[in-house]
């Protein structure tokens, strides 16, 4: 093997390296964010109350923030944009999801949690972002969002803001999901 050849294929080995590496720090981050709670990641799964008592003296107020990404002709609204909870104490409140296409959608709405720090204090029970939903045309499907603060969130957070973007699933998606697809109000 001459030099040249020699160089050239260190070279592509290490481009190969790079390219892998950069594929991988996605997913790596994101298993990072779901331990850390860095960057407001929430988690994608249900988590169980914490028991014990609920702390009656001090409020913390969460607001519901909703937008929609690209490609999805769909509105998703809070019924309440924001209340006053205490930490300890579970809550439910009503989401909103209209498809104002003319055909079947399906999507999903994926939350962030500001502060970060909160991220580690919030259980959900039942959310709609634990799965895709599929709406019909015209469908407006009304979906709970049930959780609870821990009583250990920092007494430095007075304010949590839980915001949902909604985003298309596409075919190609459905298949990376194994095809899992909620029907409207499975969720």
């Amino acid at each position: 093997m001459t030099p040249v050849q020699r160089t050239v294929t260190k070279t592509l080995v290490a481009l190969v390296a790079m390219v892998g590496f950069t594929i991988a720090l996605v997913p790596l981050y994101d298993v990072f964010c779901q331990i850390t709670g860095l960057n407001g990641r929430a988690a994608s799964e249900p988590k169980a109350f914490a028991s014990g008592n609920v702390d009656e003296s001090r409020y913390v107020t969460v607001q519901f923030i909703t937008r929609k990404g690209s490609g999805l002709p769909w509105r998703l609204e809070a019924l309440d944009n924001q209340i006053r909870v205490h930490p300890g104490q579970a809550y439910e409140v009503d989401f909103v999801f209209t498809n104002y296409g003319k055909v079947a959608y399906r999507g999903r709405a994926v939350p962030s949690i500001s502060p970060g720090e909160a991220s580690l204090h919030l259980r959900k029970v039942t959310c709609f972002c634990f799965q895709e939903q599929r709406l019909e045309a015209g469908e407006r499907v009304q979906l709970p969002m049930v959780f609870q603060l821990s009583r250990d969130l920092p007494e430095s957070v007075h304010t949590v803001t839980l915001a949902y973007t909604l985003y298309p699933i596409t075919d190609h998606m459905a298949a990376s999901n194994n095809g899992a697809i909620s029907q409207g109000g499975d969720a």
